[in-house]
């Protein structure tokens, strides 16, 4: 199969400026240990694709195919907050970019060893956060959500030490890009080469934003277009419970995609404080600090590309320190508060099964979140029992008041949706399938995640397989899989996940 693809490899195309060209370091005697042929059937591959017999010795980082380029990538960033210096692929190398019905789809490997920018680490994965990645990508995808996918993961017997003595895997990441914010931030802060700026910034222009070429104002409209798609993408986030847990600017896709799959959980109880990382104490990226913090990070992404924008405003690329110069790259960010507002409440709106905009919306949304969080009611799980809610008057909705404790505080709340939701007059059959389709029965918790990894780790990998197939379709309702959509069990509380996950 693999003579049959066609190779774009644009980014390597820049030159040695951005990258290393490097060959990876394969895993001894590598096995499968799942694929995803949803992910495959966007790149145009056959289903059986990695039966090839040089498959398995390209995904676990051995001879890799015609065509593939294997480099990994410079950039810089703010980690917690604070500037970190250079960073880049620790871990990872980027294959090559494969021309595909999708469009071109940039191919990486994750764990395939040790690279000029690993600094302190090994540049390995481990099969726990490599099984932790690949479900959490194919999982929201299929919920609608911009994302890298997972095309596989390799693993071996291969020790890796963490926080305890683990065994190696590498997990294939696809995207039309992995440009980050913080590769932008290198070659201002870091390398300090505008012409490499330009030239970067261009060329993710041509490729990834193609109806802003030839504007003069081209990097401002690149500035307006990340703002609104990260602000949309962090909505998206909130409205299914989603914590990144590891929010730096060089995890920051420029496509508006959720990446590097490290801490993250979607949240079991509400809780708006919600840390989903064990390394972050000061909770920087918890739940609720998450459309801030985008912000923040849009703010560094601004900064970088300062010399760009003093360029367009003919003062020249040492022009940056201008008042007019930042205002015109603040103003191009502005647009991401209302983006955000506004797809948060539409989000919040079809959740709950309002198909017409009217005031009063936003309160009855909020007083939602407020009462489950006082309860700490089940994310998912409310919302997947409020398409059960009748609007008839004095209906029970036992479903969803037994998730809550304050009974009487939701029976108000309740009386006041009911309300609603006669005045709109849609029928409640209509409502409740519309609720069915954007409110997901079955998401990636993360005691799911953990007993597919526990059974992974003796050898069984059919739980990781039976996982993937259950996350590909999270709004069915799946009879059989009714345990995976309950309450988590008590030991589930006690799961830590931390960065080195």
């Amino acid at each position: 199969m693999h003579a049959e693809l066609r190779w774009l490899n644009r980014f390597a195309a820049l030159g040695p400026r951005y990258f290393t060209e490097l060959p990876s370091e394969p895993l001894p005697s590598p096995h499968w240990v799942a694929v995803s042929p949803a992910c495959a059937a966007q790149l145009g591959w056959p289903a059986d694709w990695w039966q090839g017999s040089q498959a398995l010795a390209a995904f676990s980082g051995g001879a890799p195919w015609p065509g593939m380029r294997p480099l990994a990538s410079v950039y810089s960033g703010h980690q917690f907050g604070v500037w970190a210096g250079q960073l880049g692929d620790g871990r990872a190398l980027l294959l090559g970019e494969v021309d595909a019905p999708a469009g071109p789809q940039e191919i990486q490997l994750k764990g395939s060893g040790l690279t000029p920018y690993s600094r302190m680490g090994d540049g390995r994965a481990v099969l726990r956060s490599s099984v932790r990645e690949f479900l959490c990508s194919e999982a929201m995808h299929a919920l609608g959500i911009p994302t890298t996918r997972a095309l596989c993961i390799t693993g071996s017997a291969l020790p890796v030490r963490r926080e305890e003595l683990e065994t190696a895997a590498v997990v294939t990441r696809v995207a039309p890009s992995f440009l980050r914010f913080g590769h932008f931030e290198h070659f201002t802060h870091t390398a300090a080469d505008p012409a490499a700026l330009r030239a970067l910034a261009d060329a993710a222009i041509e490729a990834h934003f193609p109806a802003l070429t030839g504007r003069t104002d081209r990097v401002t409209a690149l500035l307006e277009e990340v703002a609104r798609r990260t602000a949309r993408l962090v909505a998206q986030w909130q409205c299914v419970g989603f914590c990144h847990g590891v929010m730096n600017t060089d995890n920051m896709s420029l496509l508006g995609l959720t990446i590097d799959y490290g801490p993250f959980g979607f949240m079991d109880a509400f809780d708006p404080g919600h840390i989903c990382n064990h390394s972050d104490p000061q909770g920087r990226y918890a739940y609720a600090r998450q459309p801030q913090v985008a912000f923040w990070n849009l703010h560094a992404l601004a900064h970088a590309l300062l010399p760009l924008v003093a360029e367009e405003l003919g003062t020249g690329l040492g022009g940056r320190d201008d008042e007019a110069v930042q205002q015109r790259a603040l103003a191009a960010l502005e647009p991401y508060k209302a983006e955000f507002a506004d797809a948060m409440l539409g989000g919040l709106r079809a959740k709950l099964g309002l198909a017409e905009a009217r005031d009063g919306d936003r309160e009855l949304c909020d007083d939602l979140l407020r009462r489950m969080a006082a309860d700490h009611t089940d994310f998912t799980i409310t919302f997947r029992r409020l398409a059960q809610f009748s609007s008839e008057p004095q209906a029970a909705h036992d479903a969803v008041r037994d998730l809550f404790i304050d009974r009487p505080a939701f029976d108000a709340w309740a009386a006041r949706y009911a309300e609603r939701l006669r005045a709109e007059g849609r029928p409640d059959g209509v409502r409740a399938a519309a609720m069915n389709r954007v409110n997901p029965k079955f998401v990636l918790r993360n005691h799911l995640a953990e007993t597919a990894i526990r059974r992974a780790r003796e050898g069984d990998f059919s739980e990781v397989r039976r996982l993937l197939a259950l996350l590909e379709r999270p709004f069915d309702e799946q009879p059989g899989n009714q345990a995976d959509a309950g309450l988590p069990p008590d030991w589930a509380s006690r799961l830590e996940v931390s960065c080195s996950s």
